[in-house]
């Protein structure tokens, strides 16, 4: 990213590493929420398509791919806008109203009657209903709450910080394993979506009274000169440790999209794990406090020290699944595998941050959109699709053989993952 433009203000004080009391419940809240709300599109949603539309990996992958590529759109203009507005907290407040709405209206589209034109019908409804939802729910979450976040913090207590937001997840899909797995369970989808969708709505009027919009400097340019900005050669140029940086979120992204869109399937159909929420439960949990730890590590270490080992711990973790069966080595090896996961994320979003410009905070958040989330989620799924396919791996239900997701996806995950290590090589030298 450029300098600041020369109608800039003067840059204000920077927070200071007590972040206090409303600032930290508006961080447990409005991403907790976020959160379920993201574990249901990205998790949820593909079983529901996998057991009421249908059960074709290439249909979860072409719906991923979608809903990434809307996602993005909706990340890039609502975050350059933010930033010319200064203003996130309305953002996040009406985009979480609507993204609860959209959730809810998943539970209207019904079980297609069976003949080819009923399941194209029912799979364009999910995929076009799914973008709307992540162009609002990005927006929201990963433009305008992102950004207020790094408005929010320092690099004293950015580990601390993305840490936690890094356990978010987990704790998302613990919650919703415990207490509405079992709705999908008995295909009460519709109560299901509805429940999720409020508790969205809600968080976006909470944002209101507990958010507290920072006093940072605006770039000075419209939405689309911004966005623009931030794809000049001449950007990268003068920041490259940024976009480098940012291009090693797309290489662990990537890594972890080959195998969690996929990962429930895997438990239920090939491991026949009859008690797979209390699996994940045991494993999100485990994964959580660690996580959270890990987060106070890298305060104290520095974050460049700190990502390299966090890879080879989720690499590690990739590796022991396919050799786990049993519940008791599945909780193991994939309380390895998420660990390792959430804290690569957490390092590699914290030193985004470090390395943002601050007018430019909602512009980067685009960027990170692209490269964190965009990249990762068409090649992710689409990798872990062709994996499922080449092996040939079925499951036979009712007299009906369908593929499932085998140990494979996890192999396929860690030799994705093997680039992260050269490309942060090459940020560090960039930066240094």
């Amino acid at each position: 990213m450029t300098a600041p433009h020369p109608q800039t203000r003067a840059r204000p004080p920077r927070p200071t590493a007590g972040l206090g009391g409303r600032t930290w419940t508006a961080l447990v809240i409005i991403g907790l929420v976020g959160q379920l709300a993201w574990t249901v599109e990205n998790m949820y949603l593909n079983v529901f398509v996998y057991d009421v539309i249908t059960p074709q990996p290439e249909a979860i992958a072409l719906m991923v791919a979608s809903s990434a590529v809307a996602a993005t759109v909706g990340a890039i203009i609502v975050g350059a806008w933010s930033d010319r507005s200064g203003r996130r907290r309305v953002f996040v407040a009406a985009g979480y109203v609507l993204w609860g709405a959209c959730t809810a209206a998943f539970g209207l589209v019904g079980e297609p009657d069976g003949v080819a034109s009923g399941v194209v019908g029912a799979m364009t409804a999910i995929i076009v209903l799914d973008c709307v939802m992540s162009f609002i729910g990005s927006g929201a979450n990963d433009a305008a709450f992102m950004a207020w976040v790094t408005d929010s913090t320092t690099p004293s207590n950015r580990g601390r910080v993305d840490g936690m937001l890094a356990v978010l997840p987990l704790v998302a899909m613990l919650l919703v394993f415990g207490l509405l797995d079992g709705l999908t369970r008995a295909g009460d989808w519709g109560v299901f979506f509805a429940v999720v969708g409020a508790l969205t709505a809600v968080a976006g009027g909470a944002s209101l009274l507990l958010m507290r919009d920072r006093p940072v400097p605006r770039s000075g340019e419209r939405v689309f000169a911004s966005i623009r900005h931030g794809f000049r050669p001449s950007s990268v140029r003068r920041n490259p440790g940024l976009y480098l940086t940012l291009l090693t979120c797309a290489v662990i992204g990537t890594s972890s999209q080959v195998f969690l869109p996929y990962v429930i399937i895997y438990l239920q159909r090939y491991l026949r794990i009859e008690a797979y929420a209390l699996v994940l439960g045991v494993v999100l949990i485990a994964a959580s406090l660690l996580s959270i730890l890990g987060g106070r590590v890298m305060d104290r270490v520095g974050k460049e020290r700190f990502l390299l080992p966090s890879v080879g711990v989720f690499a590690a973790g990739l590796l022991a699944m396919p050799f786990a069966h049993e519940p008791v080595w599945v909780i193991a090896a994939a309380t390895v595998m998420m660990t390792g996961m959430m804290a690569s994320l957490a390092t590699v979003n914290a030193l985004v941050r470090d390395r943002t410009p601050a007018e430019r905070a909602g512009a980067v958040q685009g960027l990170r959109m692209i490269l964190g989330v965009m990249v990762p989620m068409i090649l992710g799924p689409t990798i872990g699709a062709a994996v499922i396919s080449g092996a040939g791996t079925t499951f036979e239900q009712l007299g009906v053989v369908q593929p499932v997701p085998g140990p494979q996806i996890f192999v396929a995950a860690a030799v994705v993952l093997l680039a992260g290590p050269a490309v942060w090589a090459w940020a560090r030298r960039a930066s240094a």
